[in-house]
């Protein structure tokens, strides 16, 4: 029996975030896998190291969780004033497929790093000393992603002393502004209401904020489903009940947003929507075992992704829990203590963070312009990913 040799594909391995993924140009991707198909999911899986039903992702570049088991393709812009398209796909873990249903938002901080690196931004376009503007279209949601990135002597500044809770060490501070944020296909809030009464067999009926911003989310009061919002990842993620218990309520949820005709097709739409919990502030010791005080934040938030509890926060439902809380009377917004607001700094598992926003009511529904969010990204390995030649072929 022959076996087929590896190949080599051009790729660079970035922290973004609180997340980190492995970043391709398109053109540099084997031919069969320059379009979206099989063939391009195939190679991405087999680069990240899924389907491992041991979940793990030994045999790849993955770390086995939601913010690890990420990939990026760039390529020329299609929009005109934009610099590069950005195409985020989450790899599943344990299943062979990748959803490409949602942007990323922590690996936005890292998009715009890339750009100017792999020459997608016009040279007289970055200054010698200050700050590049990167403008990415988002292919996965049709929307517009403003980076600013610190230069250096020409060069992208990766080291600073900007913190991150979520990140061990410091680098350089990174803004990004999310134009727009709200889904354009249709309305911010899917159902009409700002506050549902959302039926979930098994559960009951709770309370929720079904938002399209930044990512479709779903907000639940902590206290409805038996918690506090200071909940770590294990407190969670060691309860196969509680896992399976979010899963329903996400089912159901994606099918009364209208993401989904039947709770069966949520396990193939892993990705998106997301399912969070809030609460009023109060005192409790992060992952890292920093104190959060309860009049360092305005609302307590915990949210889960790809099945499980995050670590820290997801960029685009850190964009959500933004939106959400400059609504008044939105779960999210009566947490934060009501009214109008124009930032929120929420506490999640590792820390708290600050996210500005904004959002008006216009011919009677509400909309969302834009929300900016400070992040750092770091390059963290670059050359190529090696792949078994006929792992992607049809």
């Amino acid at each position: 029996m022959t076996h087929a040799p590896q190949i080599k594909v051009p790729a660079t391995y970035m922290r973004g975030g609180t997340s980190k993924g492995v970043f391709f140009r398109l053109k540099d991707l084997p031919q069969a896998a320059q379009v979206p198909g099989k063939a391009r999911d195939n190679l991405l899986l087999r680069v990240i190291g899924s389907p491992d039903p041991y979940q793990k992702q030994i045999d790849g570049m993955g770390g086995a969780t939601s913010s690890t088991s990420k990939t990026v393709i760039l390529a020329e812009p299609t929009q005109p004033d934009h610099d590069v398209d950005y195409l985020f796909g989450q790899v599943s873990i344990d299943k062979p497929f990748v959803d490409w249903s949602g942007n990323c938002g922590n690996l936005t901080a890292a998009v715009g790093a890339f750009a100017i690196n792999g020459g997608f931004v016009a040279r007289e376009r970055i200054p010698e000393n200050g700050i590049a503007t990167v403008r990415i279209w988002q292919a996965n949601i049709q929307k517009t992603i403003v980076a600013r990135i610190p230069i250096t002597n020409g060069e992208v500044q990766e080291t600073g002393d900007f913190e991150l809770d979520g990140v061990t060490f410091p680098a350089a501070e990174v803004q990004v502004e999310f134009m727009d944020p709200a889904d354009g296909e249709g309305a911010m809030f899917p159902t009409g209401n700002l506050v549902d009464d959302l039926e979930v067999p098994g559960v009951g009926t709770l309370k929720a904020t079904m938002i399209n911003a930044g990512i479709p989310t779903i907000f639940l009061n902590a206290d409805d489903i038996g918690y506090k919002g200071t909940e770590l990842q294990d407190h969670i993620n060691s309860n196969p009940e509680a896992l399976a218990m979010f899963e329903n309520i996400r089912a159901h949820g994606a099918v009364k947003m209208g993401l989904i005709q039947s709770v069966e097709e949520a396990a193939s739409r892993q990705h998106t929507p997301k399912v969070a919990f809030v609460a009023k502030p109060s005192d409790y010791v992060s992952s890292s075992g920093k104190a959060i005080g309860a009049g360092d934040v305005d609302v307590l938030v915990r949210a889960l992704s790809m099945g499980k509890l995050h670590h820290a926060m997801m960029g685009t439902a850190a964009v959500a829990i933004a939106i959400a809380s400059a609504v008044p009377g939105t779960l999210v917004n009566l947490a934060a203590g009501g009214g109008d607001r124009t930032s929120v700094t929420f506490g999640h598992p590792s820390g708290s963070l600050q996210v500005g926003a904004e959002a008006s009511l216009v011919n009677g529904q509400w909309t969302a312009t834009k929300a900016i969010m400070s992040r750092s990204a770091r390059m963290l390995m670059e050359g190529w990913v090696r792949v078994p030649g006929d792992s992607f072929e049809l």
